[in-house]
Parts: C-alpha cells; sequence; structure tokens
C-alpha cells in the first residue's frame, strides 16, 4: 500500500472536509418578507372566513385566529381594536361586493322587472353558496354571542335587499294592472326575503350540503 493511504491528516483538515459539504449544502436564511400596508389585514379576514367554514366550528376566538396566522393575539389587535371590528369588516365585504352587482342589475333597461328581482335573489344565494363562511354570517349563526350590533347590520343588509327588491316589484305590478301595486310589492318582496333567509339557514344546518340554489328557478317561477 502507499505511504498515502497511512498518512494522518494534518491538524484541522478532517474538520475542514467534514463541515465543508454541510454548509454547502445549507442556504442562507431569506429574510422575512414584511406584508405590505393592509395585506395582513386582509390575511386576517380570510383566515376569520376560512375558520368560519369548518363544518360545525364553534365560536372563534381571537387566540385561534392568531395560531391559524401563526402571530401573536397582539398583533391582530394592531389592525382591529376588536373581533367584532373583524365581523365589521366581513359585512363590509358583503354589502360592497353584493349591492355593488344588484345595482348593475338594476340599470337594466330591457329586463323585465320580475326577471331583475328574480336575479337579485339568485346573485345572494350564490354570493353565499361560493363563501360558506360569510353564508354563516348572514345566516346570523356566527354571530352568537357576538356583539348585538352586528345582527343589527346583517337585519339592514336584509331590509336593503327587501327595498330593492320592492323597487323591481312595484313596477311589476303597475304593469300587471294592480290596484294597489305598492302593497303587492311589498308582500312579494317580503316573500322572496324571507325564502332567502330560509334557504341561507338550511345551507348553514345542513353544514353546507343542501345548496341555496337548489332548484333555484323553479322556486322563484312559482313565487314571481
Amino acid at each position: 500500500m502507499s505511504d498515502a493511504a497511512d498518512r494522518t491528516p494534518e491538524p484541522g483538515m478532517q474538520g475542514r472536509d467534514a463541515v465543508a459539504p454541510e454548509l454547502a449544502a445549507t442556504p442562507p436564511e431569506a429574510p422575512k418578507r414584511r406584508p405590505q400596508p393592509g395585506e395582513r389585514r386582509a390575511q386576517i379576514l380570510q383566515a376569520l372566513a376560512a375558520m368560519l367554514e369548518a363544518p360545525g366550528a364553534e365560536r372563534i376566538t381571537t387566540a385561534a385566529l392568531a395560531a391559524r396566522l401563526t402571530v401573536s393575539e397582539a398583533a391582530l389587535y394592531r389592525h382591529f381594536a376588536s373581533k367584532a371590528q373583524m365581523f365589521d369588516a366581513l359585512i363590509d365585504f358583503i354589502e360592497e361586493t353584493v349591492f355593488a352587482l344588484s345595482a348593475q342589475i338594476l340599470l337594466g333597461q330591457n329586463e323585465a322587472p320580475t326577471t331583475q328581482a328574480a336575479r337579485i335573489v339568485a346573485l345572494l344565494l350564490q354570493f353565499c353558496e361560493r363563501n360558506p363562511g360569510l353564508a354563516r354570517v348572514l345566516a346570523g349563526d356566527a354571530l352568537l354571542l357576538e356583539h348585538e350590533r352586528l345582527q343589527q347590520r346583517v337585519n339592514q343588509c336584509f331590509e336593503r335587499l327587501e327595498s330593492q327588491l320592492r323597487q323591481c316589484l312595484r313596477a311589476a305590478a303597475q304593469q300587471a294592472g294592480s290596484a294597489a301595486p305598492t302593497a303587492d310589492a311589498q308582500v312579494a318582496a317580503s316573500c322572496l326575503i324571507a325564502f332567502s333567509q330560509g334557504r341561507l339557514q338550511r345551507f348553514v344546518r345542513s353544514q353546507f350540503r343542501r345548496l341555496p340554489t337548489e332548484q333555484l328557478d323553479a322556486c322563484l317561477a312559482r313565487m314571481l
């Protein structure tokens, strides 16, 4: 055998040979990116909505929400003064989305008023079907044990929708020659809102299995 095979490593050589491959395989840790303004707020709301989608979800605590986001509760309170404010922001999103789209429906000049009313109901139920967590907010289920002001906001949301439906249905009643178009429109709008709320309640109680748009066209045809 050659002398090289029996040569004792020089001091320090063994350490260099053993450590160098490990260092080469471990890239430097990238610095954590700071969230852009408003980004963390949006992440909090998205996480809250996602937690509300869990079947059988119980009352959500800020501790559980912070754990989901892997941040401290103090970090949540830098963006929202309370959990009620988080729900306020979710209701804001619901209102902005639904009423922006329903306003576009009401601007349609070539549609029958009853068609507009049906589209507004369908819009609401389709939105909730795609956003089950927000359906729980509108159904009131997610607001149990929360501040009563939040439920009042949801009630106002439905009242505003009912007002839009009355606007459509009053025109429909006039076209049909009704002797009391305002009263007829109030009754019809009330029925549509009660139907919508019932569909949302069933959707939530069934743990999102019974879709709110189930046989929707046939149901609306009977009511309108």
